[in-house]
């Protein structure tokens, strides 16, 4: 009896102890943030992470490195500056900013369209109805909009209005939108926006587009005032379409818009004399349209890619701080995708849009290195909000540690001051203090601080994503 009574007291000692420790964690963490708690919680993501690299490669849990299927290392080929990576905007949807949507032919432009009036998380969502083609967004408490887009304001300034449409009609046309009171403001800020797409497929998916029967021909092609004449931009075909044209006859024809369609719908005509081809020979001309492209892509609000839907969609919330209720898919059973192009057609197809091949590479580096930035940017971010967290924690976890801020002074073998060196012992007593109050806090800092050294190391792994 007297063994099965010591292990009884025992146990109840130790469930005394069990307990008493949950109310001092209670009274020093009362919230989820408890340090041990962090700390238990980084073993297990390490843990995780290490069990995901082993099985499915460096960055397996980052829902972002997987959807292109690229097995090979993004290396950046360019040299941007912070003002080109850093593109977060101060969009004020209750003033009187508007995002200007630049819909590029086949390059997914209508399923991000449609993402911009239904997918978006607004104080005020746009309404749209069954059967319209058009939806109104308006800005919360006014009757205007704060988008200019194919589904909210419809094409306004042409069908598929490029840049310089755009830049020279947009202005104009939601001034004749506004009252006369809104017109004696100051100007409103224009984001443009467009999604950009992989040169040979979304050239063969026009051509596929083109064989079922469209033709565009409600585009306006408006420059420095004026439409292109017949000349200057004939048609490809005789009668009311191309339709059922092979991929041949749609490749041999110098005329066709398709080429280099992206690299031409992004840059400044007015540059080469808008459609005018005998101003300049045709590699200045393009040479001169590239650079143009290049540099109002630059400088664009946004632009995504339709081979990277999941970046895309962060990059957009990170730039506008507007967030999506579902998550984009990417999709790649395409109707160009159904294609079976030999290599050497390919090939040719390149050739046909070099200009595009050069701008989509450009693009693509851009737009892969703003992706990085803004994830290196959001894990500072969280960084210091965790360091913040720990300060406030360490405030009140420092009197169960003996830390009071006060000084705490030890025998010394010195000699004890006399009473003829007052001033002396004042300004040696103070700076002991100040040393012994330092070190101390010093040592609590530093033993809250032993996560940030697991934390540089995990985000100096994560600078170099695995792009797969």
């Amino acid at each position: 009896m007297d063994e099965k009574s010591h292990y009884s007291r025992l146990l109840i000692a130790l469930l005394m102890v069990l307990c008493f420790g949950v109310i001092v964690l209670q009274y020093v963490c009362p919230t989820s943030d408890c340090q041990l708690l962090h700390l238990a919680s980084l073993s297990s993501r390490l843990g995780s992470r290490a069990r995901g690299d082993r099985v499915n490669g460096a960055g397996a849990g980052d829902p972002y490195s997987s959807e292109d299927g690229a097995l090979v290392r993004f290396v950046p080929r360019f040299n941007f500056t912070t003002k080109d990576l850093n593109r977060a905007v101060d969009f004020n949807i209750k003033g009187d900013d508007v995002i200007v949507f630049l819909h590029i032919q086949k390059t997914g432009g209508t399923t991000f369209g449609r993402h911009l009036v239904r997918n978006i998380q607004l104080e005020r969502p746009c309404e749209c109805h069954a059967g319209q083609k058009k939806c109104t967004c308006y800005r919360p408490g006014k009757r205007d909009t704060w988008l200019f887009s194919r589904f909210s304001t419809g094409w306004s300034c042409g069908l598929h209005a490029d840049w310089t449409e755009l830049t020279s009609c947009v202005p104009s046309f939601m001034g004749n939108r506004e009252s006369q009171e809104r017109r004696r403001t100051p100007s409103r800020n224009y984001y443009y926006i467009t999604i950009l797409r992989d040169p040979v497929w979304r050239y063969l998916s026009e051509w596929r587009h083109v064989q079922r029967g469209a033709t565009w021909k409600a585009s306006k092609h408006m420059c420095d005032g004026r439409l292109p004449t017949l000349s200057e931009l004939p048609n490809c075909y005789n009668g009311d379409d191309w339709s059922g044209c092979s991929l041949e006859e749609f490749m041999v024809c110098p005329y066709n818009l398709a080429n280099n369609r992206q690299t031409r719908m992004l840059a400044d005509l007015s540059l080469v004399g808008c459609y005018n081809l005998s101003i300049m020979n045709e590699s200045q001309r393009w040479a001169m349209l590239l650079e143009s492209a290049k540099r109002n892509l630059r400088n664009m609000a946004f632009f995504g890619l339709t081979e990277y839907q999941r970046k895309t969609q962060y990059l957009f919330e990170h730039t506008f701080r507007l967030s999506f209720i579902a998550p984009f898919t990417q999709l790649n059973g395409t109707r160009a995708a159904s294609v079976e192009v030999e290599p050497e057609t390919q090939r040719r197809i390149r050739e046909l849009n070099q200009w595009d091949v050069e701008l989509y590479e450009y693009a693509r580096d851009l737009f892969l290195q703003r992706f990085q930035y803004a994830r290196q940017q959001e894990r500072r971010e969280a960084r210091q909000r965790r360091l913040q967290e720990r300060r406030k924690l360490r405030a009140k976890v420092k009197p169960w540690w003996g830390v009071t801020g006060k000084a705490v002074f030890k025998p010394t073998t010195e000699p004890p001051m006399t009473e003829q060196s007052p001033v002396f012992s004042e300004e040696k007593q103070a700076d002991a203090g100040q040393k012994l109050e330092s070190e101390t806090e010093g040592e609590v800092e530093d033993n809250w601080l032993e996560e940030d050294d697991s934390e540089t190391i995990l985000d100096y792994l994560e600078n170099v994503e695995q792009w797969r």
